[in-house]
């Protein structure tokens, strides 16, 4: 399985929280993000996305259907992340769009074992891949080198 961790972009500081939309920047972040990652997606791909707004505009960026889990949401902790992807059980790729610190912490479960507040940037994604129980970190992307 391939899992890819994409924080949402950029974000207005305002409230509810949940409504809080991309700014330029963030728009203008998963556009580029988007274009790099749509064309390496396979068909057996599938996105899924946090109900905030912010994370529902970044996935927007990729231009194809996804889902919207509220398991992804603001309060979202590992456990609830790797549940809804699936992870072990699902083959292909899952894309999950959503929040810090939560993506950090899934990042670090994988790749080292135990939780621990590694930082994604807004905007970027890591890509990991399980290979018959080996995870192995495909790519990360920030959105300012692309």
């Amino acid at each position: 399985m391939n899992l890819i961790l994409w924080r949402h972009a950029d974000a207005e500081n305002s409230s509810p929280d949940s409504g809080r939309k991309l700014t330029e920047r963030g728009r203008d972040q998963a556009e580029r993000v988007a274009a790099w990652l749509k064309p390496r997606l396979c068909d057996d791909c599938a996105i899924m996305a946090s109900p905030a707004a912010r994370a529902q505009q970044t996935a927007a960026a990729l231009g194809v259907p996804f889902a919207t889990s509220p398991s992804l949401g603001t309060d979202a902790d590992a456990t609830d992340i790797l549940a809804a992807a699936q992870w072990r059980e699902r083959p292909g790729t899952m894309v999950i769009v959503g929040h810090q610190p939560t993506l950090g912490r899934v990042a670090a479960l994988l790749l080292s074992g135990r939780e621990s507040d590694w930082n994604i940037r807004k905007g970027a994604l890591w890509w990991l891949q399980n290979t018959h129980g080996e995870i192995i970190l495909r790519a990360v992307l920030d959105p300012d080198l692309v």
